[in-house]
């Protein structure tokens, strides 16, 4: 089986002890291990596939924590880095009824954002090897550049790269210029994934239609577009193939989207060659990766609500 590498932001979850409050009326939290790509990393190994987490965490209890919690879950980290010179990433988040979120987060900076590309010289990767990034660490700063230290690392071993933009407004300075970062690296996805509440954003256009069209010109080999409840939308050798949703009562989105692209990554880790399958496999593995994203909205948390391997199967 391949290994899939995730960079990028690792970082604490306040969850509300209380639903449908706004925030900022919220009385009490309680922590959960967060953090897109960290997400991804941990669907990846629960489900019994080969993981490694790229980032930095701070000289701090939380950071203990969290990688106390990468090591209880089998994800290598080999490759995560410890600073002092700032705190361990920090996101209060409130929920409504229906499991959508409202964040607040704490980094300004956090420890994940000082990474640096020096930090990745001894990371060697192979043709073999999966790479995943999002966008919140795109931003202007050390983090930045050792994603593009990584990315031509991987690059030039001929592996592949996947992106999943995870729009976060509110950790931009200025939404045209997350807009254009995104738009920057889109070249670099073999596998792109996108939802269906970033898609007008990151293409500036209002038709679906035409801003699939706009991503698939970017050249990925896979554009994955998911649509929530609605299952997903997949893009393969210039043909489409539809997965429906599962229905299920959702009690918290969080974590969705990333044990979507984690459940996918690991199937296409198992495929020797995974350009040469089929669109009907192609859409097999969609199925798969919608049913333990359903099942994470089940739960409350993020990382905590990821299933193993027999939970999938068992859901009926």
């Amino acid at each position: 089986m391949r290994r899939v590498y995730t960079i990028g932001e690792l970082l604490i979850d306040f969850f509300p002890n209380e639903i449908g409050v706004p925030l900022k009326e919220v009385s009490g939290f309680t922590k959960q291990p967060g953090g897109a790509p960290a997400n991804v990393a941990v669907t990846v190994s629960r489900l019994g596939g080969k993981a490694s987490f790229i980032g930095k965490l701070g000289q701090d209890a939380f950071g203990d924590y969290l990688a106390d919690v990468l090591e209880q879950n089998q994800v290598d980290s080999s490759h995560l880095f410890r600073t002092a010179e700032a705190n361990t990433a920090l996101a209060f988040v409130s929920l409504q009824e229906n499991g959508e979120r409202e964040f607040s987060f704490y980094r300004n900076p956090s420890a994940d954002m000082l990474l640096d590309k020096e930090e990745l010289r001894d990371v060697v990767f192979t043709s073999e090897d999966i790479l995943h990034f999002c966008s919140v660490d795109l931003i202007e700063a050390p983090v930045k550049y050792a994603h593009l230290e990584a990315l031509e690392k991987m690059k030039q071993a001929g592996g592949t790269i996947v992106f999943d933009p995870n729009v976060r407004l509110n950790l931009w300075p200025d939404p045209e210029m997350l807009k254009r970062t995104i738009q920057e690296f889109l070249s670099y996805a073999d596998i792109l994934k996108i939802s269906d509440d970033e898609l007008a954003f990151i293409t500036g256009l209002d038709s679906e239609e035409a801003g699939i069209a706009q991503l698939l010109e970017a050249g990925p080999a896979l554009l994955i577009y998911t649509k929530g409840s609605k299952g997903a939308d997949l893009y393969f050798k210039g043909e489409q193939a539809s997965v429906a949703g599962v229905r299920v009562k959702a009690v918290d989105t969080t974590g969705a989207g990333d044990s979507f692209i984690g459940a996918f990554l690991y199937q296409i880790a198992q495929q020797t060659e995974w350009q040469d399958c089929s669109l009907d496999q192609i859409r097999e593995m969609g199925v798969f990766a919608n049913r333990v994203a359903a099942l994470v909205t089940t739960r409350p948390g993020g990382m905590q609500s990821i299933p193993t391997l027999q939970e999938v199967q068992n859901l009926t």
